[in-house]
């Protein structure tokens, strides 16, 4: 080792010596604002098939596009949305550790144990993660419940996990 360099556990816990760096910041918040626009595209398409979106475009031109907005098929669309979601987050961790947002920034999900793609853990982490948004009718406790788990990387140590991370024992590397 040389003077100029710090030692390898300065930058990288001890536990993830073996595996790539622990992600950015900034990379994980790039990857999550692209899966945000998955999730996006994922709550347009259940508003239009529950006919809430019709709706709203009707009463659009009217001048009201929030007048008469359906509660029942709109509760269904954020029900359809978030299993979307949960699927598609699910699906892709468990197969490549990866989300469309995540291979774009270059991060990946690893198991924490072994630096593996995540399969189990993968579909847990995408539980946490997404499932918790059905509970946004009630009070808004989704929302809250999403921005402190979203926002939990920031100040934990040494592994930098989100709850999702920590329930599925996983962490986010760069790929």
């Amino acid at each position: 080792m040389s003077l100029n360099q710090p030692p390898a556990f300065a930058s990288t816990p001890p536990d993830l010596a073996d595996m790539a760096p622990l992600a950015s910041t900034g990379q994980r918040f790039a990857a999550r604002l692209l899966d945000s626009l998955v999730l996006g595209v994922l709550w347009f398409l259940a508003l239009t098939v529950t006919g809430v979106m019709g709706t709203a475009l009707e009463n659009a031109e009217e001048g009201n596009p929030y007048s008469d907005i359906p509660v029942g098929p709109t509760l269904l669309a954020l029900v359809l949305t978030f299993v979307a979601y949960f699927l598609y987050e699910g699906f892709m961790l468990s197969r490549s550790g990866q989300t469309l947002g995540k291979k774009a920034v270059g991060i990946r999900v690893a198991v924490l144990a072994n630096g593996n793609i995540p399969s189990r853990e993968g579909w847990i982490r995408a539980a946490v993660y997404a499932l918790p948004g059905v509970a946004q009718m009630l009070l808004n406790i989704g929302t809250i419940f999403w921005l402190l788990n979203s926002l939990w990387f920031l100040w934990d140590k040494p592994y930098r996990q989100c709850l999702h991370d920590k329930a599925a024992k996983t962490v986010v590397v760069r790929a």
